[in-house]
């Protein structure tokens, strides 16, 4: 018996996820890809799975970290993006970050190479045919305007949109390393005990720093009409954005000055610290970290210059900003994230009000092994709320809590990274020390996310093994 394929709409993380998990559980897939016949204003390649925002997958810390325990869980579900992060992994301390450009390369080329996968460009303008019997939507943050109105008409829900912004990426040769130096907050290494100089840092005293939010406030910014007094994401805030909440800030957030150690002047705590991140493998190119902006590309080369030792800073690209698109998933979707209206039809990646890189990718995996599985003739149970991929489809399937008054739950339901906040209690439970003592504050919550950690990874244990699929393949 020939099996349908599954039609998979946007081949960016969670599409390409879906792609691969369905089609090595041995269900044909057709993943749609609308660029390169039509492009946005935030892609620069036709690649798969580009990374258009920062090249952080964050933290990979799996013990104490939610995203880090969701990176080890998509490892040993045979996860495509997170293998292949892995490969390109280059210096960020305790974080996993990527070279974007290579890593993109390799999701594509491993995607072509699979015998059950076809890639067809162009964009799917309106809704699914009823000729596919199986279809996720995995369009992401740039969801076309013909689709998007076509979800909206078959929904019959209003949109909730808000902007992601993009930060500038700086040449290294352009750093002024007299004034800057390298170091990880708090020296903490990576996970192969490198990357304890991960970062470089620019400091500020308070006159510069005073200076620099200024000029932030006062600097020409994009405007936009259409979607005017649309919300921005609380995780990827301009940072003009943050400045104007009050002049402190950026120093409680990207620009804090703590953990950190000027060498050039190593008795003066600085006022504000300016981090930037290594971008790609070869380290010619750092990322400014939590400065997304929607200045005026003019104005950010000249307020960007006042930062000590980016005075010359070339930039290899400048922030910019653009919309981001997610549909009312907690009354729209059910556990199989498959559209109530339309139960052909799931959904993932951020357009299901997921937020981040990983989580996006993440939910394409679920997805992707729902599909395959009904394809099939069988039925995958979502993944243990215990568990970090569990955790994050109940969460935008039921466990947010729903508005009381009318039209509430759109303005409620926001955009979510992985966090321990979504995990089940672990209930009574005495979190003591090796010599028996009771544990109390920071210790103890350590301990206490090490523990549901330690929980989530038996718990995904047992749920990849009750599933009778193919093993899957090695990206």
């Amino acid at each position: 018996m020939t099996t349908e394929p599954i039609h998979i709409i946007g081949g960016g993380m969670a599409g390409s996820e879906a792609a691969w998990q369905a089609a090595n559980l041995g269900v044909p897939v057709v993943l749609h890809e609308m660029r390169p016949v039509r492009g946005t204003d935030a892609h620069h390649t036709d690649g798969l799975a580009e990374l258009v925002c920062s090249n952080s997958f964050r933290s990979d810390d799996w013990e104490y970290n939610a995203v880090g325990l969701l990176h080890e869980e998509m490892r040993r579900a045979g996860g495509l993006i997170i293998s292949m992060g892995d490969r390109h992994r280059v210096p960020a301390g305790s974080a996993l970050a990527v070279d974007r450009d290579n890593f993109s390369a390799d999701v594509t080329a491993a995607l072509m190479a699979h015998p059950l996968v076809t890639i067809e460009r162009g964009e799917v303008d309106g809704w699914p045919p009823q000729s596919w019997s199986s279809v996720i939507i995995a369009t992401g943050p740039l969801t076309s305007d013909n689709l998007a109105k076509a979800i909206l008409a078959k929904t019959g829900e209003d949109s909730l949109a808000f902007f992601d912004a993009i930060a500038p990426i700086v040449h290294l040769e352009s750093i002024d390393m007299s004034k800057a130096w390298k170091q990880s907050r708090y020296d903490k290494p990576g996970p192969g005990g490198d990357g304890a100089e991960a970062y470089i840092n620019c400091a500020m005293n308070k006159e510069q720093y005073e200076a620099f939010i200024a000029a932030l406030l006062a600097g020409p910014k994009t405007e936009f009409k259409e979607w005017e007094g649309t919300p921005y994401f609380e995780g990827c805030l301009p940072i003009e954005v943050m400045a104007e909440r009050g002049a402190e800030t950026l120093r409680f957030g990207p620009m804090k000055p703590v953990g950190l150690t000027n060498p050039h002047d190593p008795t003066v705590k600085s006022y504000a610290i300016v981090q930037l991140r290594q971008d790609n493998k070869l380290g010619t190119l750092w990322n400014m970290v939590g400065f997304q902006t929607k200045l005026k590309h003019g104005a950010q080369t000249d307020i960007f210059r006042m930062i000590p030792g980016l005075e010359n800073a070339q930039f290899a690209r400048l922030g910019g900003i653009h919309r981001n698109t997610f549909i009312n998933s907690p009354v729209l979707l059910d556990r199989q994230l498959r559209l109530k209206a339309d139960p052909r039809v799931r959904f993932a990646g951020q357009v299901t009000g997921v937020e981040g890189y990983v989580e996006s990718a993440a939910m394409g995996l679920v997805a992707g092994r729902m599909a395959a599985a009904q394809a099939l003739g069988c039925q995958v149970e979502p993944p243990p709320d215990t568990t970090a991929l569990g955790a994050l489809v109940n969460h935008i399937t039921g466990g947010h809590v729903v508005g009381q008054i009318e039209d509430s739950t759109a303005r409620s339901f926001q955009p979510m990274n992985v966090n321990f906040g979504l995990f089940p209690e672990l209930g009574p439970v005495e979190l003591k020390s090796p010599d028996g003592k009771r544990l109390k504050g920071a210790d103890k919550g350590r301990a206490r996310k090490r523990m549901m950690s330690l929980r989530a990874l038996d718990d995904l244990g047992a749920w990849l093994s009750s599933q009778q699929v193919v093993q899957p393949a090695t990206a």
